[in-house]
C-alpha cells in the first residue's frame, strides 16, 4: 500500500513539474503580467490536468457515462497534447541562444553610429583655436599693414610714430566660456540602450525568442496530434501478410484470416468506430475473423450498443474472440456472453479443428487476478501435434507457452506498436515484439498494431491496422 501511495505522489509531482514548465514557456513568458492572456492561461494549465484526471478516473469510479464522454475528449487530447508540447520546448531550449544571439549581434551593428570623413588639417586647426587667438592675429595683420604703408615719424624718443588706427585701443575680446576650454566629457550611455541585460531592447527580445520558440512549439504539437486523431477517426487501413507454415495441408492453402485487435470502444470510440472496422473486415471477404482482445473500456450497459455492428461480419468459417486485459476492466464475464450474442464465438482456453489446422484461443494473463487465467494443457494439451496449430492470445508474452506446446502460429495485439512515439521505445521493452511477423524456434508471432486507441484517440509513428493473413502451406 505504501509502495502504491508513494508511485502515485512521484506521479503527481512529476505531472506538477511538466505542467509549470509549460505554463513557465508558454505562459509566463510570452505574455505581459497582468494581462487577459496571462490569465487565460493561467486558467487553462490548471484545468486541462484536472480534466485529464478525470477522463483517467471517471471509467473505473463508476461515473454516469455522459460524464465520461465529457470529460474523455478534452482530458485525453490534452495528454497527447502535453507530450508534443514538452518535446518541442525541450527542442526549443537549444535553439533559444542562438536565436538570441543572432538577434543580439543584428541590433549592435545596427546602434554602431556612421563613420563621417576626419576635417582637412588646416580647417581642424583653424577650428580648434579660440576665438581669442583670432582677435590677436587680427590685430597683428592690422599692424603689419601699418608697417607695409611707409616709415612713421619719429617720435621724441626717436621710436617710429605708430599708426593712429595702431594707437586706438583694440576692442575687448568676449570672454571665452570656461566650458568650451575644458575637454569634451564623454557621453553617458542610454539609460535603457541596446546593450545593458535590463534593457528595454534586451527585454524585447526574449521577449520576442520567447514567443518564436512558443508559438513554434505549439503549433508542431497541434499539427502533430491533430493528424494522428485523423488517422484514429478515419478508421484502421488493412494490412496483408503471407505466413508459410511447414504443416498446414494442402486444403488450406491461401486460407485468410482478418486479424484485429485492440478496438478499444469507449466514451470516444463507438459505433461509428466499429461500422468503419466491419466494413474494413468484410471487403477482404476472409474465410475467418479474429478479434484478438480488448474490444472494450467500459461496460455492456454503456457501450453495448457501440458494438452491435460486430453482428454484421462476414466469414465462411465464422468469428473468433479472445479476452483481452481491458475485458477484465470492464466486466469479462459480461462481454463474453455479448459477443456470443453477438455471432462471435468465444475461444476461452480451448480450441475447434478448421479444415488443414486447429485454432486455439486462451485467455489473457490479466485474468489470473479473477482466476480466469491463460491455460495452454486445456487448450492445446491434448491435440495431433501433426497438424498445424493457430494460436489467438492477447499479449505477445505468452510466445515462450506456445513455443512449448508446439504452435506453429501465435495472432495478438496489446502493444498498439506504442501508439504514441516515443512510447514504442517503452513498448519494445515490454513486449517480445513490438509489432509485425518475428520466428521464436518453431512458432511465429504476428503482432497487430490494433484498430483503435487507448486514452488520446491519438496514434504517432505507428499507424492503426487490420491485418489479414493468408496462411500458405509448403507441402503446395
Amino acid at each position: 500500500m505504501l509502495l502504491v501511495v508513494v508511485s502515485i505522489v512521484v506521479v503527481l509531482s512529476l505531472l506538477g513539474a511538466v505542467h509549470w514548465y509549460v505554463w513557465r514557456c508558454l505562459v509566463r513568458d510570452v505574455t505581459l503580467p497582468g494581462s487577459l492572456a496571462r490569465r487565460a492561461g493561467t486558467v487553462a494549465l490548471v484545468v486541462l490536468p484536472l480534466l485529464s484526471l478525470g477522463a483517467l478516473t471517471a471509467g473505473r469510479a463508476g461515473a454516469p457515462f455522459w460524464l465520461q464522454r465529457v470529460l474523455a475528449w478534452p482530458g485525453f487530447l490534452w495528454l497527447a497534447l502535453l507530450l508534443y508540447v514538452v518535446l518541442a520546448l525541450v527542442v526549443g531550449e537549444a535553439v533559444r541562444p542562438l536565436l538570441r544571439r543572432w538577434l543580439e549581434a543584428r541590433g549592435a551593428a545596427a546602434a554602431e553610429p556612421p563613420v563621417r570623413p576626419e576635417p582637412a588639417p588646416a580647417e581642424a586647426a583653424g577650428a580648434a583655436l579660440p576665438r581669442v587667438c583670432g582677435t590677436a592675429m587680427a590685430a597683428g595683420a592690422a599692424l603689419a599693414a601699418g608697417g607695409a604703408g611707409g616709415a612713421r615719424p619719429a617720435d621724441s624718443t626717436g621710436a617710429p610714430a605708430a599708426a593712429p588706427e595702431a594707437l586706438a585701443p583694440a576692442p575687448a575680446a568676449p570672454p571665452v566660456p570656461a566650458e568650451a576650454l575644458a575637454p569634451a566629457a564623454p557621453a553617458e550611455p542610454a539609460a535603457s540602450g541596446a546593450g545593458g541585460p535590463g534593457s528595454s531592447a534586451a527585454l524585447s527580445r526574449r521577449l520576442f525568442v520567447s514567443r518564436v520558440v512558443g508559438g513554434t512549439a505549439a503549433g508542431v504539437a497541434l499539427g502533430t496530434v491533430g493528424y494522428g486523431a485523423y488517422g484514429v477517426l478515419r478508421g484502421p487501413r488493412v494490412k496483408r501478410v503471407t505466413v508459410p507454415l511447414a504443416k498446414l495441408g494442402r486444403s488450406a492453402h491461401g486460407y485468410r484470416i482478418a486479424v484485429v485487435s485492440d478496438i478499444h470502444l469507449g466514451p470516444i470510440l463507438g459505433r461509428a468506430h466499429t461500422q468503419r472496422i466491419v466494413d474494413a473486415i468484410n471487403a477482404t471477404q476472409p474465410d475467418l475473423v479474429a478479434v484478438v482482445g480488448d474490444l472494450v473500456d467500459g461496460s455492456v450497459e454503456n457501450l453495448g450498443p457501440a458494438a452491435e455492428p460486430l453482428a454484421r461480419l462476414r466469414a465462411r468459417d465464422g468469428s473468433f474472440f479472445v479476452t483481452g486485459n481491458h475485458e477484465y476492466f470492464s466486466g469479462a464475464e459480461e462481454w463474453v456472453d455479448h459477443v456470443r450474442e453477438l455471432g462471435l464465438r468465444p475461444l476461452r482456453n480451448e480450441r475447434v479443428e478448421i479444415a488443414g489446422f486447429d485454432l486455439a484461443g486462451v485467455n489473457d494473463v490479466a485474468g489470473e487476478n479473477y482466476g480466469d487465467g491463460p491455460d495452454f494443457v486445456r487448450a492445446l494439451g491434448d491435440r495431433d501435434r501433426a497438424r498445424a496449430a493457430v494460436l489467438l492470445a492477447h499479449q505477445p508474452v505468452v510466445i515462450h507457452d506456445a513455443v512449448r506446446h508446439g504452435v506453429d502460429l501465435q495472432l495478438s495485439g496489446h502493444t498498439h506498436g506504442g501508439q504514441l512515439w516515443p512510447g514504442n521505445v517503452l513498448a519494445d521493452l515490454a513486449n517480445p515484439t513490438l509489432a509485425g511477423l518475428e520466428q521464436y524456434g518453431d512458432t511465429q508471432l504476428y503482432v497487430s498494431r490494433g484498430a483503435g486507441a487507448w486514452g488520446p484517440p491519438v496514434r504517432v509513428g505507428a499507424p492503426s491496422d487490420i491485418t489479414l493473413v493468408e496462411l500458405a502451406s509448403k507441402q503446395a
